[in-house]
This record gives structure tokens, C-alpha cells and sequence, in this order.
């Protein structure tokens, strides 16, 4: 089986974490894009070429189940043990084994010493306190104090603590992240459209508790006659030619509903599942689905994460959520590609994506959990959810008006579209990692410090500090440095990117990002900066040799360099 570009870039990247850092390092792949392979890759290296020992944790048996897949295929002769009470074995003494976590998070020393630790939705992981992972986590590394934890996830982030990757956390920085909108590029995502429902509902009097709205509030909001049998006449209308629809209702009583309507009205069967359908009649429910005897399938909060349905080319979202980590997860169910598939085609009945913004360009703010206004919108002529800075619709050819000089500089960052036209906006900063960057076909050309800002999810944005350079350039980097750090200017880029690296500088708490009409790329010209570290004592936490300067990073062209 034969890896994925981006596959090899992630495993790359995981070793590389590996041998130049002492923490945890975390890869970022979306749904659909294949994380499997990637863990199924490390464990045949892991226990091939480096004779170690492997523990994979998910947290369903369907992920259990491709992991062992995968490896039955990528490497053959790795010895797998899989210890699942949901699949009915309790292997011990494998090179690698597959666990559940529910099953055996208390069985850690069964295990004996274990080299890596694999977390599939690495983003389940809690924060702090004694969770099933913490706990295996800790009990592992008393066996094996040098182990070491790789989380692989779709969705970096918690909405009641931010970023899952931070200093103190299980897991600390992102090695390799690719984005849904790269991969649909690419060809190796389903391509997406979005449309609201005629019926709209207003989520302004629910509460919201640990992150997402109270689920009896929406149940009861979402579960009216007129709005069920609206939604239903949409999915059956829109769906006409389209192969299998997976529905998500807010509650049993609403699915249900939803089911008893489409039967009723529309002479449509509609299966069901929630956590409270027998396993077994379950299983056959969605082996049905899975086989085209089934079109629509509805379920409660069952199927986010490890089910897997390529031929799914249209998600119903009949109800609302304050999670962008959820509404990921659910669209997340049509990403795959499948024969005969164009594209997967995304119903909202609860505002999510005028919530969250575009499915290929989830915006999520930790510090805001999410409020505010996302960059999306909605045609009023053909109720298509597309980006904000679209003036004409995509799909019906609508044309939006011109908006008024007053709302320019308030909406300049998503709209842009006024000639001459200069925006700011200030961005919560999530990470900042720091590289030696060289021009790219120019090796006399001065190195660079490139400083990347992540914001949000899967945004950066970039500058550069020129330690190497002379004159007016070198006294910009030496006042840069000096407001982030109580050390001495250093000499030189490499000199810089060191000691930032071990933690020398003030973090980055937000950025204020400037774009002139016209010109290609946004600029960062202010920062608000937290407290300047104490000095650094010796050399202690320096990395011993830094990589080597590339032209090209992360897909970064040199023209959008600033000199």
C-alpha cells in the first residue's frame, strides 16, 4: 500500500519531532484523509527497523478495526494484538497492540514496557485531570519512563480549554497539519456545497453548558411539526439523485419524528440508530446503509467519528451546534470519495455553517468559543451557504450588492473587495513557531527568521525578521527582538531561531494582520505581546543542531516574502 503524498510528509514529520524534541508531538489530517495509514506506517517502522513496542488507543472498535486493517496490510508481519471488550479479545504481549481505551485504561502494566503510545482523536484527551488517557498515559510511563505519545486528530482543539497541543498538555506542538480546502484540491477529498433550509430557527434563547447547547433545549426547539416536515420535504426533494443521506436529529424523540414523517409523507424508509439501539440491530441497520438497500439514516450523536460510508453524498443537519469540533465531525461523514460521486452536498437546518463559516474553512477561536461573525453567508436566491467575500453566488449566479462605504473597514477582512481599500484586524494567536528560512535560488541571499502565527484552526499567517541583513532591516529585527526578550540581540538567524526556540521570547497573544486591495498577501504590523520569560539559564533546553534552511516551507513561496 502506497502512501499518500502528504501521508509520507505526515510520518516524516513524526519522526523528525521524534529526534530533535523531547515532547509530544500531534499530526493534524482531516476526516477522510486518511490517519490509518499513517499510524499503520509507524508501527512497522516502530517494530521493524527500531525493534519497539506500540499501543494504538481509540475510543470506538470501528477505529480499532481499520487500525488492524491497515496494518494487516501495510505490514503483514507485525504481530497485532487487539484488546477490545466490544470485539470480544484481551490480547496481551504483542508488538503492537490495538486497545480500547474504555477497556483498558487500568491495564496499563498488563501491557509491560511500551515505546509509543498512538492516540487515534487525539483531541479526546483531557486536558487536565484524570481522564481514561491521563490515566493510561501515566500508568504507561511508569513502566517506561522515555515512551513516548503521538496523537493523531482531525480537530486540534477543545472549546472549553482551546488548543489540545500547548507546553503542559499531554500533547505539545503540531508536527504536520493539512487542511480539507488543500485536499479537496488535490483530489483526495469529496468536493462540497452547502445549502440552508427554507424553515430557519433561532438558536438566541438557548443556554449553553460545558461548550454546546443544552441538548433538552434543542430537542424541544428543533421538534416541531412544521419545521420536521419542512426539513423532511427538502432532504427528499434535494436528494432525488443522490445515492445515500446520513441525517443528524438532536434527540431520540426528534429522530424518531424525523423518521415517522419521511415514511408517512414521502413513502421514504428511514433507518435509525442511538446509543440506545441493541448492537446488534444496529449492526445491520448500517450494514444496510453501507450495502444502498437503505438511503436515509438517521442517528443521535452515534455516528461522528469512525464510521465510515464513502458513498454518503449528502449530511442532514437537523440541528444546531455550538462545537465546530462536532459540526466537523458530522460533515466531516461525506468527505470521502466514492465511484460515480460528484460531490456530497450539505443540508443545515440549525445555522451551523453561518455559525462555524464554510465546511472547507472552519474558523474557530478558543478565546471566543466561537462567537462572533463567521465568514459565511447565505444566497437568497438559491439558499446556498458560501463564503462572505463572494459578490456573486457560485451556484445560482446571484449578484449581492455592493456594500455601503460605512460597512467597508467593518467587513474589509472577509469581504476585500474595494480597490485602493486598507483593513486591519486583530486575531487570537493559538501557536507561533519560528524557522530559518533561505531564499529559495539565491543561497548569498541573507537567511531569514520566519515567524509563523497560527490562528484558529488551520490558519497561519507569517513575517519575517532579518537578523542577517543590514542597515534599516537589522534595526527592525534588533527593536523586535528587544520587545519580546530580556536576552541579548542575537547576531544572527540561527543564533535567533534558537533561542526562540527555547523559549526566550514573550508569546504572541494576538497579531493585528493589515490588507491593501491589490496586493497578494495580508501583512502582520502589531502584536500584543504577554511578559517577557526570565533569562535563560546556560544552554539547557537548546536543541543541538537546528534544521536545515529551506527555500520552500509548508508550501511558501518565495514571492510572498516582504523583500
Amino acid at each position: 500500500m502506497n502512501l499518500r503524498p502528504y501521508q509520507s510528509e505526515a510520518v516524516a514529520a513524526v519522526y523528525e519531532h521524534l529526534r530533535t524534541r523531547d515532547d509530544n508531538p500531534c499530526v493534524v489530517i482531516p476526516t477522510g484523509g486518511g490517519k490509518t495509514p499513517v499510524i499503520a506506517t509507524i508501527c512497522r517502522d516502530a517494530v521493524g527497523p527500531w525493534n519497539g513496542r506500540v499501543v494504538i488507543l481509540a475510543h470506538v472498535k470501528e477505529l480499532l478495526e481499520q487500525a488492524a486493517d491497515k496494518l494487516r496490510h501495510i505490514a503483514p508481519d507485525v504481530p497485532v494484538g487487539i484488546y477490545s471488550a466490544g470485539l470480544k479479545r484481551k490480547d496481551l504481549g504483542y508488538a503492537v497492540t490495538i486497545a480500547g481505551i474504555q477497556s483498558i485504561y487500568q491495564r496499563a502494566c498488563d501491557l509491560g514496557p511500551v515505546d509509543l503510545l498512538i492516540v487515534d482523536e487525539a483531541h479526546l484527551i483531557p486536558p487536565d485531570g484524570e481522564g481514561m488517557y491521563r490515566q493510561f498515559i501515566a500508568d504507561a510511563k511508569v513502566v517506561n519512563p522515555l515512551a513516548r505519545v503521538i496523537g493523531l486528530t482531525a480537530t486540534p482543539f477543545r472549546m472549553k480549554s482551546g488548543p489540545i497541543c500547548e507546553p503542559d498538555n499531554i500533547l505539545n506542538h503540531v508536527c504536520f497539519e493539512v487542511g480539507v480546502r488543500e485536499l479537496i484540491v488535490q483530489g483526495f477529498l469529496s468536493p462540497l456545497r452547502t445549502k440552508a433550509g427554507l424553515q430557519k430557527v433561532s438558536t438566541d434563547d438557548l443556554h449553553v453548558r460545558a461548550g454546546e447547547f443544552v441538548a433538552s433545549e434543542v430537542e424541544d426547539l428543533m421538534d416541531k411539526d412544521a419545521l420536521v416536515e419542512g426539513a423532511c420535504a427538502e432532504m427528499v426533494e434535494h436528494t432525488k439523485d443522490r445515492s445515500a443521506t446520513l441525517i443528524f436529529s438532536s434527540g431520540i424523540r426528534h429522530g424518531q419524528h424525523i423518521v415517522e414523517v419521511l415514511k408517512s409523507k414521502h413513502g421514504v424508509e428511514c433507518g435509525f440508530v442511538s446509543g440506545d439501539t441493541p448492537a446488534g440491530v444496529r449492526s445491520g441497520i448500517l450494514d444496510r446503509f453501507r450495502s444502498g438497500a437503505l438511503k436515509y439514516l438517521c442517528n443521535v450523536n452515534v455516528l461522528t467519528t469512525g464510521f465510515d460510508a464513502p458513498h454518503i453524498d449528502c449530511v442532514a443537519l437537523v440541528r444546531p451546534t455550538a462545537s465546530p469540533g462536532l459540526y466537523y465531525q458530522m460533515v466531516g461523514r461525506g468527505f470521502r470519495l466514492h465511484p460515480g460521486k460528484a460531490d456530497c452536498l450539505v443540508l443545515d437546518f440549525g445555522g451551523n455553517v453561518l455559525r462555524h463559516g464554510p465546511v472547507d474553512a472552519i474558523r474557530v477561536c478558543a478565546d471566543d468559543r466561537g462567537e462572533g461573525e463567521a465568514p459565511a453567508k447565505e444566497c437568497p436566491q438559491c439558499h446556498a451557504l458560501i463564503a462572505a467575500g463572494y459578490q456573486t453566488c457560485p451556484q445560482c449566479g446571484h449578484q449581492f450588492p455592493e456594500p455601503n462605504k460605512q460597512k467597508h473597514e467593518a467587513k474589509a477582512s472577509t469581504e476585500g473587495i474595494l480597490s485602493g481599500q486598507t483593513t486591519r484586524e486583530e486575531l487570537h494567536v493559538s501557536e507561533t513557531t519560528y524557522h530559518v528560512h533561505m531564499k529559495r535560488g539565491d543561497p548569498a541571499a541573507p537567511l531569514t527568521m520566519r515567524v509563523e502565527y497560527r490562528v484558529g484552526f488551520n490558519h497561519y499567517f507569517r513575517e519575517w525578521v532579518c537578523f542577517d541583513h543590514t542597515g534599516y532591516a537589522r534595526t527592525k529585527a534588533e527593536a523586535w527582538w528587544r520587545a519580546r526578550s530580556v536576552e541579548p540581540v542575537p547576531g544572527g538567524t540561527e543564533e535567533a531561531v534558537e533561542l526562540a526556540r527555547a523559549g526566550a521570547l514573550a508569546p504572541a497573544l494576538h497579531i493585528t494582520v493589515e490588507k491593501k486591495a491589490g496586493e497578494q498577501f495580508e501583512r502582520v504590523v502589531a502584536h500584543r505581546l504577554g511578559d517577557k520569560p526570565p533569562r535563560l539559564e546556560g544552554d539547557e533546553g537548546l536543541p543541538e543542531q537546528l534544521p536545515q534552511p529551506v527555500g520552500t516551507m509548508y508550501g511558501i513561496p518565495d514571492d510572498e516574502i516582504p523583500f
